[in-house]
């Protein structure tokens, strides 16, 4: 009896502080729709939903102690529900095979591909012999060869010949989705040309803010040249279209890359800046700052600034997390509340969970409501303890190398899942540059801005530019020290679950409970330690194969399908590029010593007829029909692998090798089932 008693009473101690597990709950139940391996039927997911809202309502009677667990499965519950509903709701043809011929279209949005080429988003889409029923509703093809005969703009109507599929599956076998990320960007085939894109008609009605937004971007690049206007643009209207290859890798490799993107850090300064702005003037009206309540009034103001902010960075999804978030920061002032708190963060995460479900799984979610997460509780945890940050004079350094570290350790673990990466001088970077973001970059931006209408942004923006060169100097310096990039393996899918998990029971129980979380943070680790990858890796096309050495793994082309073999390497935790990895096959017995046998070319294809003595056959094209069916090996080749996707072997313990696809992990869902 005395553990039960216990147990209520450890229970009962939540109350008052069990809000912050709202959205918790919610993620759960997004999480549980996007880990099945088949797709609900609507019936089920309207199930879900009638059955949260009749939970929901069973709350006033269960009492304290059964009141929450109502409330947990029906926000669970909920959360399933959501990501179905939403799942159909974007729901758009996909294409279903390789398509040659005229695409026409008007301009969505523009951006950069992996290859650094320049790519278009069009919508309107119509193509040659292809019914309008059939037509996705959005292409994204990339610019090769010869162009400059258009300057593409948002709202342009474009025509070009283009080659297009319908998106890839993961790379390897529980890789990243993109077949699912493109299904919410309602993205319905992918592609390139080669040759020019013309102009069919100029902007016309609607993307009028796409335009305005691109003519900023282009006025700020007319002033500052260079990564600089560039970094400005990017900044101030969300165009990273110009920015260079070079420069972006220097953020990536410092941790930087987070003040190129429009995100909380901007879109708070931003807030911030506007904000004391108002306090100010208001304040140096003694008649309006005695008789109003000024502080409410200056949030009031600068909630529609952030708007407008969020219009014109192009509204992304990393951008409407930002303000949302900030939104419910100003709401919260007016309102008299605390405007950072666990409650207004697990508010805003509820908001954006329940616009779209879909972003739990992307690491910008994952990343920003750690860093804000830990930094409310430093900060409370500072304030409740009455920890001194120093005189009055240096508190705002000290408070930057608090954010700074505190934020760093926080994402970490994510970015590293995410982008196999760390970078070990960050925090340094860090300290040099955002310091100088928001005492001197965002006032300038704001002021470039508010002076851009009258043709008076030159002297702010060469300000800005100042600060924005400092920060570029300071990545390429840091980018340049021996061991600035680290590599992590892949962990496996249960990590980072298991992580946050224990983190949050960590943060937000009240008690000595709360030390349970450490059981599943040191599981998650010892499972990220003990990592594994495949021995051997088959890409969709059948063209690319790596293979694991003693020392890393070797690629049999060296050209290529160069965007899966650098996600095979940075998943492997290996910095060698695709060329080096190739030397590295060359080393290899011709069967790989796992009795693989890799043939390239329909001739090659063509004079197979048995399996010469292998047990596993790799083929780049389809085979001949009058291939013998009895082979006594397993054949991977395109056409098989289409159905099957990327394909992985496992030792199976027994000598052996076992074989799992990327439809296995990924089982059939919307955005594969076309």
């Amino acid at each position: 009896m005395a553990p039960l008693l216990a147990l209520r009473a450890a229970w009962l101690a939540q109350r008052g502080q069990l809000f912050a597990w709202a959205p918790v709950m919610v993620a759960c139940g997004v999480g549980s729709y996007f880990a099945l391996l088949a797709e609900p039927a609507p019936l089920l997911i309207g199930a879900a939903g009638a059955a949260a809202s009749v939970l929901a309502a069973a709350t006033r009677r269960a009492g304290a102690v059964g009141g929450p667990l109502l409330w947990a499965g029906a926000l669970m519950l909920a959360g399933f529900a959501l990501a179905g509903a939403r799942a159909h709701l974007v729901a758009e043809p996909v294409l279903g095979w390789r398509y040659y011929g005229p695409v026409e279209g008007r301009i969505v949005a523009i951006d950069r591909s992996a290859s650094d080429a320049l790519r278009l988003t069009l919508d309107h889409v119509s193509l040659r012999d292809v019914p309008p029923e059939r037509r996705p509703a959005r292409v994204r093809i990339s610019l090769h060869g010869e162009q400059g005969f258009i300057r593409p703009e948002p709202g342009q109507w474009v025509m070009m010949s283009a080659h297009l599929g319908p998106p890839g599956g993961p790379v390897e076998p529980g890789g990243f989705d993109f077949q699912r990320h493109s299904w919410f960007l309602r993205l319905g085939a992918v592609g390139y040309t080669r040759v020019p894109a013309l102009a069919l008609a100029p902007s016309g009605g609607g993307q009028w803010m796409a335009r305005a937004r691109m003519a900023m971007s282009a006025r700020i690049q007319a002033r500052l040249a260079g990564d600089t206007g560039a970094f400005a643009a990017a900044i101030m209207t969300g165009d990273r279209s110009a920015f260079g290859r070079e420069a972006l890798e220097a953020l990536r490799v410092t941790n930087l890359a987070h003040l190129l993107a429009i995100s909380g850090l901007h879109m708070g300064l931003l807030a911030g800046v506007v904000f004391g702005f108002f306090r100010l003037l208001l304040a140096a009206v003694p008649v309006v700052g005695l008789r109003l309540p000024a502080k409410k009034l200056s949030a009031a103001l600068a909630l529609p600034v952030a708007a407008v902010y969020l219009g014109l960075s192009g509204g992304n999804v990393a951008t409407e997390r930002a303000f949302v978030m900030v939104a419910v920061a100003l709401v919260a002032v007016i309102a008299e509340r605390r405007a950072l708190s666990l409650r207004s963060v697990a508010l805003a995460a509820l908001i954006v969970l329940a616009l779209r479900p879909e972003a739990l799984l992307g690491p910008g979610f994952q990343m920003s409501f750690a860093a804000t997460t830990a930094l409310v509780l430093t900060y409370g945890a500072l304030r409740d303890h009455a920890v001194p940050l120093g005189p009055r004079w240096i508190r705002p350094a000290v408070s930057v190398l608090v954010s700074s570290f505190v934020a760093g350790i926080a994402t970490a673990p994510v970015a590293a899942a995410h982008f196999n990466q760390f970078a070990h001088y960050g925090l340094i970077a860090n300290l040099l540059s955002v310091p100088l973001m928001g005492a001197l970059v965002m006032p300038a931006a704001v002021m470039a801005a508010s002076l851009m209408p009258f043709g008076l942004e030159a002297l702010p923006l060469r300000v800005m530019g100042l600060g924005l060169d400092w920060i570029l100097g300071v990545a390429h310096w840091v980018a340049g020290w021996s061991g600035a990039r680290g590599t992590v393996v892949s962990p496996g899918a249960a990590v980072l679950p298991l992580l946050a998990g224990g983190m949050l029971m960590l943060a937000l129980w009240q008690g000595r409970g709360r030390f349970l979380g450490l059981a599943p943070v040191a599981l998650s680790a010892a499972l990220w330690l003990a990592a594994e990858r495949p021995l051997v890796l088959i890409a969709e096309s059948g063209g690319l194969v790596g293979v694991m050495t003693g020392e890393a793994r070797a690629l049999n082309r060296e050209r290529g399908g160069g965007f899966v073999a650098q996600n095979w390497l940075e998943n492997d935790g290996d910095a060698t590029d695709q060329a080096g990895a190739h030397d590295r096959w060359r080393a290899l017995p011709p069967d790989a010593g796992l009795g693989l046998l890799v043939l390239r070319g329909k001739a090659a294809a063509g004079a197979l007829r048995d399996c010469r003595g292998h047990d596993w056959l790799v083929l780049d094209s389809d085979p001949p029909r009058d291939l013998p069916g009895d082979l006594p090996c397993q054949l991977f080749h395109p056409a098989s692998l289409r159905q099957s996707g990327a394909v992985a072997l496992w030792p199976d313990g027994v000598g052996g090798l076992r074989v799992v696809t990327a439809r296995q992990v990924t089982g059939t869902r919307l955005w594969n089932d076309q």
